[in-house]
């Protein structure tokens, strides 16, 4: 069966996309040198033509002259920063671009539409492949670029599955180089896709290689199943054409994030352009289907709902115009926020103008969700407003239409009574609840204790559950919640208020597509002794905190002061202060990161700060912006020096949160009683120290902190020094009961048992190989083991590429079990694999001495330190080789190599050398180059199918160095400069030719043709196209002029240019110098 290559899986794409209904164009036909041209230049990204009936077409009412300058305003977005470029072009294709016209003698101002987002089909799709673009003296292909109306919205990198080099990280870094040398093409970007025909990623012109992300469904109803490749799944699901461009108008934002500097007091504003991921997309247009129904307002409706596939009610069995929208359950972690943002801003278009009011429970969630509000203003079209005070709440809520307002569900308190006064009879309200589970949201009566100021209860009193008060408040609104963590099936409430799910997303689905890291759990109670007395308050607390009834919660509050005091004794606080700062220092040795104390009282987590600063004096700072270790907390004046010294404004808090997000800020550890639990999120935080009682949603909504993606980053570590796993069950079988799957959290000793598993197979992979001595070596003799170690496993069977991922796998895993005594024990063993694979690495063909997998890495090697010198990394001394003064391929040298003890070491260094040596003769002669490149490449699959052993690849590896050392040569024999050899490698490349003409006449032709290339290089004829039409005439003409056979001159002009590019620069050069 003949190799999968990567044309093939252009073509499986191009197939795929045709049967959405794509034209298809080939990228050299439309060329403006092409038989079909539709570009002016190879500098133009747009499909010229394409664009301007478009433009005619979606705007017949605007003049022609007005039409044409709208393709100028199109076409004349430049500015030296690409995503500014952008974003500056995503408002005008999905705000229309602004115009004057005249009517009537009359100016006013219209809008000028690039696509119709309304109807998809009446608009023009066209993939392309081999786009060629030349920027800045670059010449480059993107493998294909998909166009709507001729703007070119989506680039395709492909890679070969095949082929294990040819990797979705070497797509991405193409993309990046891309982003550098053809700028251009980016302007107009909506969407980047990587692929290698099974794996597919999307991502945004600003993600990261962590951020591009599959897309897992063609219908939004059931996951596709893994016998699919991605790719095909990416194309029937995203790239739908109206899927793609809902993408483009409704699910695409420029998040503004603000960073104060708290040194200088400067503001940077970061911009970072966000697209929705599958389980968001489907999710909000749900929501919005749904709303439409509940609100009445719009008539039918239709939805596809896929909670009935976790056996839970749905709101297809709701009413329409009930004002229940429903609840989408969004594990935490997975993109709730700006879920609720791409929900607004469609909902806002498709309501014609609603009034949004989102509601929190917490001051702390408020800002945190109004800030990523705030930071996506563009696609709401309008500014987000917080409530400050119920007058301005009510003031507000005045207007017809109109308004995205922030408020706490506290405002809805009644001030006297038990009704509130209605705000507005409008029924084009939509109330959004963030984590609309809370008790608080019922509409259940309670009775209460009055008391008067000497704490003595005087009286009772009826209160209600807030939902009541929201519903006197705004009684024809319509209610939508959205959750992080499941409905209980006993909670009447929720369903009550809200209705029944829209959609779930539960952490099992979200880990396996990557969304969030598994988080593990680690019971350190036996190191920080909690006394019987103290075991037994924590229990009676729990059941009491579960209680409704208001006076066994003022019992709780007594137990609670009981059981601070115990938990804050100064002995145990010694205790703990010195466990985490030797757990927090060991993981930190092996992953990259941050970690929460999660405190249990204000005095707590002032007294634990004193006895951590006490063991690590350097890490504290007076100053807010320095220092490793901060508290995050208010304080009252009431509360003592001790306690006020960390009080913090918003501001500061806010300045705190930016050095915590920022992987690279010296604060690593913070110390927090109730903040930054919910809503926070600092994707680099591995470990979370809980000693503070906890449960239910408050815990689940805790531990998520350490569930962000960052990097690689394995997964998040939850530490309990309080005995909460008994909670952690409970919420474990709730969230099974609700519907959930997936564990909220594993035990640490699965990561250890993951660890066994991983360092068994690598212990395997050096089966007949003891390494033992190297243990006790000292650091010559380790570096012998090292290289006897490498030798072994490269003579394995795809050795190289086994032990590299192995060891990989390895240290991740290792990474999740530290400090757990498993792992210190292997640690040695773990840091001598590490030492061979980063041998492994160092003959790389990229030459950076990283695999692929290591580009965006948390974790940190653990190899001895005396390894890592400057003399090891050297390729040469590492492989025991004296390093050649004057050439590597030197007769000397290359006997060097022969003789050498590990032969497939010595194999490694030659094939990396030859590669590099051909590259840079490549780089002067494109046939010579390809020549050779063929000859290496011949040996060395000789040699993977056993044809030819070790010793003798070496052989002819040899004979290769030689050819390449004659071929040198060449040119000095035949009395040709080294570009006249060049040209002349590129007629004599077909037997007939030296045949027919000989070889005096060749070598004459290229003569001439170096002359006629170095004429025209003056200007840079590889940029202006029309220069370069002219070089193509002038080569044929000259082949022609010399008898070059007939049936051979479109190859010969084709390499002969292709020569003249690879040159041109150097002679251009060459020419400046003289």
């Amino acid at each position: 069966m003949p190799p999968i290559h990567e044309f093939d899986i252009e073509q499986m794409l191009i197939e795929l996309l045709k049967a959405k209904g794509y034209q298809y164009l080939y990228g050299p036909d439309i060329a403006p040198d092409g038989d079909n041209p539709m570009r002016l230049s190879f500098e133009d990204v747009v499909l010229f033509d394409k664009l301007e009936k478009a433009v005619k077409r979606l705007n017949p009412s605007l003049p022609w002259l007005v039409q044409d300058e709208v393709v100028r305003i199109t076409m004349r977005i430049s500015s030296p920063d690409i995503l500014a470029n952008n974003e500056k072009f995503h408002r005008m294709l999905t705000e229309g671009i602004p115009v004057v016209i005249t009517k009537d003698g009359v100016e006013r101002g219209e809008r000028a539409w690039l696509i119709d987002f309304n109807d998809p089909w009446n608009n023009e799709f066209t993939v392309v492949n081999q786009f060629t673009i030349i920027e800045n003296g670059h010449n480059r292909r993107p493998d294909v670029v998909l166009f709507v109306n001729g703007l070119p919205l989506v680039v395709f990198e492909l890679k070969n599955a095949a082929d294990e080099n040819a990797t979705l990280q070497s797509a991405f870094r193409q993309i990046e180089t891309y982003k550098q040398q053809i700028p251009s093409i980016f302007t107009y970007n909506a969407l980047l896709v990587i692929s290698d025909g099974l794996e597919a990623r999307a991502g945004s012109l600003s993600a990261g290689y962590s951020r591009f992300t599959a897309w897992k469904s063609d219908d939004g109803e059931n996951i596709a199943s893994h016998l699919v490749s991605e790719l095909e799944v990416l194309v029937n699901g995203m790239l739908r054409k109206d899927t793609l461009l809902d993408l483009v108008n409704s699910f695409t934002v420029f998040e503004k994030q603000k960073h104060e500097d708290l040194k200088t007091g400067l503001t940077t504003i970061k911009t970072v352009k966000k697209i929705a991921a599958y389980h968001q997309y489907y999710a909000v247009n749900k929501a919005v289907e749904s709303t439409l129904r509940a609100t009445g307002i719009n008539g039918c409706w239709m939805v596809h709902e896929s909670p009935a596939n976790y056996g839970l009610k749905t709101v297809s069995e709701q009413l329409q115009g009930d004002h229940r929208a429903g609840v989408v359950w969004h594990t935490q972690g997975s993109g709730k926020s700006l879920t609720m943002v791409f929900y607004t801003g469609k909902i806002v278009q498709r309501l014609y103008n609603p009034t949004i009011v989102i509601i929190t429970d917490r001051n702390d969630l408020d800002n945190q969700l109004f800030e990523t509000f705030v930071g996506s203003k563009q696609l709401l079209r309008q500014t987000p407003v917080q409530a400050e005070s119920r007058e301005h709440l009510r003031s507000l809520l005045k207007v017809q239409s109109g308004g995205v307002i922030f408020t706490t569900i506290q405002k809805f308190q009644p001030e006297e009574g038990n009704t509130f006064e209605t705000l507005t009879e409008r029924s084009n309200v939509i109330v959004i609840a963030d984590e609309a589970h809370r008790t608080q949201y019922g509409f259940k009566a309670k009775t209460v204790d009055v008391k008067n100021e000497a704490d003595e209860v005087i009286g009772s009193e009826i209160k209600y559950g807030f939902a009541k008060y929201l519903r006197d408040a705004l009684p024809n609104a319509t209610y939508l919640g959205f959750t992080g963590t499941p409905i209980e099936l006993t909670d009447k409430n929720t369903p009550a208020v809200f209705g029944n799910y829209i959609d779930v997303y539960d952490i099992a689905q979200a880990v396996e597509d990557g969304a969030t890291v598994r988080i593990f759990y680690e019971s350190r109670l036996a190191k920080v002794e909690l006394s019987e007395e103290g075991r037994q308050l924590v229990q009676d607390l729990d059941k009491e905190l579960e209680t409704d009834n208001m006076n066994d919660v003022q019992k709780a509050k007594a137990k609670w002061t009981q059981l601070e005091a115990l938990i804050g004794s100064p002995n145990r606080l010694k205790n703990i202060a010195k466990d985490i700062v030797g757990h927090f220092e060991e993981r930190q040795k092996v992953f990259e990161g941050k970690a929460m104390i999660v405190a249990m009282s204000r005095r707590i987590a002032a007294d634990l700060y004193e006895e951590i600063v006490k063991l690590r004096p350097e890490w504290h700072s007076d100053d807010l912006s320095k220092g490793a270790i901060k508290v995050v907390m208010t304080s009252s004046a009431s509360d003592g020096a001790k306690i006020a010294k960390h009080h913090t404004t918003k501001e500061q808090r806010r300045a705190l949160a930016d050095r915590m997000k920022d992987p690279n800020d010296e604060l690593k550890l913070v110390i927090v009683r109730d903040m930054w639990l919910t809503g926070f999120d600092v994707p680099c935080l591995h470990t979370l120290y809980i000693d503070k009682p906890m449960q239910g949603h408050n815990l689940m909504q805790a531990i998520a902190r350490v569930n962000r993606v960052y990097k690689d980053k394995p997964g998040g570590l939850v530490v309990d020094y309080l005995g909460i796993a008994a909670d952690l069950k409970k919420a474990l079988s709730f969230y099974s009961d609700s519907g959930g799957r997936g564990e909220p959290t594993q035990q640490q000793e699965q990561a250890v048992a993951l660890m066994q598993e991983k360092l068994e197979i690598v212990q395997q992979m050096f089966f007949g190989f003891d390494y033992k001595q190297y243990f006790t070596a000292d650091t010559s003799g380790k570096l012998s083991w090292i290289l006897k170690a490498e030798d072994f496993i490269l003579g394995l069977d795809d050795g190289k590429k086994r032990f590299v991922n192995e060891v990989t796998a390895l240290g991740k895993a290792f990474a999740l079990a530290i400090p757990q005594d498993a792992a210190m024990d292997v640690k040695d063993e773990v840091a001598f694999f590490q030492a061979v694979k980063a041998r492994l690495c160092k003959f790389d063909q990229t030459g950076s001495g990283h695999t692929d997998e290591e580009i965006e890495t948390t974790i940190r090697q653990v190899i001895d330190k005396a390894l890592v010198s400057e003399k090891v990394i050297d390729l040469f001394d590492a492989a025991g080789i004296k390093k050649p003064d004057i050439s590597i391929l030197s007769e000397e040298f290359l006997m060097e190599l022969k003789d050498m003890e590990h032969k497939n070491i010595a194999l490694e260094v030659l094939k990396k050398l030859l590669e590099d040596e051909i590259k840079v003769r490549a780089k002067f002669n494109v046939v010579e180059g390809r020549t050779l490149m063929e000859m290496l490449d011949g040996t060395i699959t000789r040699y993977h199918n056993k044809i030819i052993t070790a010793a003798e690849v070496i052989d002819e590896l040899i004979k290769l160095s030689k050819t390449i050392v004659e071929k040198d040569k060449d040119a000095e024999n035949i009395g040709l400069t080294t570009y006249e050899y060049a040209f002349y490698s590129a007629v004599a490349d077909n037997e007939s030719a030296k045949e027919l003409m000989g070889k005096d006449k060749l070598r004459e032709l290229a003569v001439v043709l170096t002359e006629t290339i170095r004429k025209n290089s003056t200007i840079d004829w590889t940029i202006k196209e029309n220069v370069r039409a002219k070089m193509k005439v002038a080569v044929k003409r000259l082949l022609r002029k010399y008898g070059y056979p007939p049936d051979m001159q479109q190859l010969a002009t084709e390499t002969v240019l292709k020569q003249a590019e690879r040159i041109a620069e150097e002679i251009i050069n060459e020419e400046n110098n003289k």
